[in-house]
């Protein structure tokens, strides 16, 4: 189908669905210009690009303003390759419904994605955000370089003090909701007072998943999610301590490196045959496990805990094969779960995440579900960026605009242990319809796997330069035929993708 005759286009960023004869000028989620909207086909590079003014990390979602991204980002420390341009927000239309109030339950990023949209597209708006946590709204990924020391707490905000006053947006800190009362169009708190709603978003996040191990809530056995558990752990007196982390994910891997970095001595158990393996085949997990080991952590492979030793107080973790690693604090980083309890029992359609369809609307018209709480087509990302985007999307109908979420590919970009690395998409073939090209040394791994000649996944570890032009291929689903005719080699690979320009 050529871009003239198609009348829905997609955002291969964040996933916002768009109706028209052509696609818009700009993404009114997160600012992508139109060559961003996938057709059938696909797209010619258009002949003049705009001038780039912003650019926005792979990572956090940080937002710099010039013509060069910045040597590292301020929020989260990735490099400047992982900035990616990004175009200047759309403007809004004016809702096509007046709202009287809107109550945000949760205020991670979801959660303030939401007001922002809400107040940007109706001004009149009242708007309550209602939070669990005593803090205003923080950057949840930095827990981890917080915990480190790479920045103090004073940096965690996400917005300045004064911001939610300015925008006439009343936060609610350390307010629990209790119970949605979806019939009257109210929440009612904890402490018995109730909000009333026009329209009602819920982003109230997920929480930690802890395994049903004996022995699990002893003292000194804790998660990482809040700013309250990383200053927990500060107060344990980490230097020459002897710490076990379970899980051998992104969080785990990072949490290990921080409780390292603080002088502790660290063990990491992963249950699987390597690290990341959600993130990494098997060949490049091996591979960051001996980077690992380098730097001092401890590392066991299909280590199966069997129950958490000590009386009060944890004092070890003793595994399937019987033996135990001594330890005096104990972090789990296996997974999270979704906070639908309220939605379940309001009656909300509830699977893993509350069900919402691309409108991010719930099985109730008036109440929305953006972030770790909502499932959207089977799918529950978990990750700061499509939270980020759902947020906007559930804010912009909850005041009566018809914006779409499409879904987007997962994807990881990231520092770990100060080992760069991206991965995104199908990182290993799943039948003989798909091809991949590696190759490794030095300590490092790249990875590619093509499908019908274009580009589905990609694993960089350990340089992580190109990962936008790499993000840019998979997202815009780029034609790789004429490379895969010449059967590449990795090399070949990445330096075709270091002549295609950013999108």
């Amino acid at each position: 189908m050529s871009r003239s005759d198609s009348e829905t286009w997609r955002c291969a960023v964040c996933g916002y669905i768009h109706h028209g004869p052509e696609p818009p000028e700009m993404c009114p989620i997160c600012g992508s210009p139109s060559e961003a909207f996938e057709s059938y086909e696909p797209q010619a590079e258009p002949a003049v690009k705009p001038a780039v003014e912003s650019w926005r990390c792979l990572n956090c979602n940080y937002v710099h303003s010039g013509s060069q991204p910045p040597d590292v980002c301020p929020v989260c420390g990735a490099p400047s390759d992982c900035f990616e341009p990004f175009g200047p927000m759309a403007e809004q239309a004016a809702p096509i419904q007046k709202v009287g109030k809107v109550v945000v339950v949760g205020a991670g990023i979801a959660g303030l994605a939401a007001v922002e949209a809400v107040r940007t597209a109706s001004p009149e708006t009242e708007i309550t955000l209602v939070s669990k946590e005593a803090t205003p709204p923080y950057y949840r990924l930095n827990l981890t370089r917080y915990l480190a020391g790479d920045i103090s707490e004073a940096e965690m905000p996400i917005k300045p003090e004064g911001w939610f006053t300015q925008n006439r947006v009343q936060l609610l800190l350390g307010a629990e909701v209790s119970k949605l009362k979806l019939d009257r169009k109210a929440v009612q708190l904890l402490e018995g007072q109730e909000e009333s709603f026009d329209k009602l978003i819920l982003t109230t996040g997920a929480h930690p998943f802890m395994p049903p191990f004996p022995g699990a809530y002893k003292q000194g056995v804790t998660n990482l999610r809040t700013l309250d558990d990383a200053n927990a752990i500060l107060g344990s007196d980490l230097p020459g301590r002897n710490c076990v982390c379970i899980g051998g994910g992104l969080l785990g891997l990072e949490t290990a490196g921080a409780l390292a970095r603080r002088g502790a001595q660290v063990t990491l158990l992963e249950g699987h045959g390597w690290l990341l393996p959600r993130q990494l085949n098997r060949r490049a997990g091996e591979i960051l496990g001996q980077y690992v080991q380098g730097t001092g952590i401890e590392l066991r492979t299909k280590a199966c805990t069997r129950e958490i030793l000590g009386d009060e107080r944890v004092r070890g973790v003793l595994l399937e094969d019987g033996s135990v690693i001594d330890t005096d604090l104990l972090v789990v980083a296996t997974g999270i779960r979704s906070n639908n309890y309220l939605g379940r029992v309001a009656g909300l359609d509830v699977n893993q995440g509350i069900v919402v369809d691309n409108l991010l609307r719930t099985s109730q018209a008036h109440v929305f579900a953006a972030g770790d709480v909502a499932e959207h087509h089977g799918c529950v990302y978990g990750t700061w960026g499509p939270s980020q985007y759902q947020g906007g999307i559930a804010g912009m109908n909850a005041v009566g605009a018809n914006a779409e979420f499409g879904g987007i590919p997962r994807s990881n970009a990231l520092k770990v242990l100060q080992l760069e690395l991206f991965s995104i998409g199908q990182i290993e073939p799943v039948d003989g319809s798909y091809q991949k090209v590696e190759s490794e040394g030095d300590g490092e791994f790249l990875g590619f796997v093509f499908r019908d000649s274009h580009l589905v996944g990609a694993i960089l570890l350990g340089d992580a330069r190109l990962a936008t032009q790499v993000k840019s291929a998979v997202e815009s689903k780029h034609d790789f035929s004429e490379l895969l005719a010449k059967r590449p080699s990795a090399a070949d690979t990445l330096e075709f993708l270091g002549g295609r320009s950013h999108t």
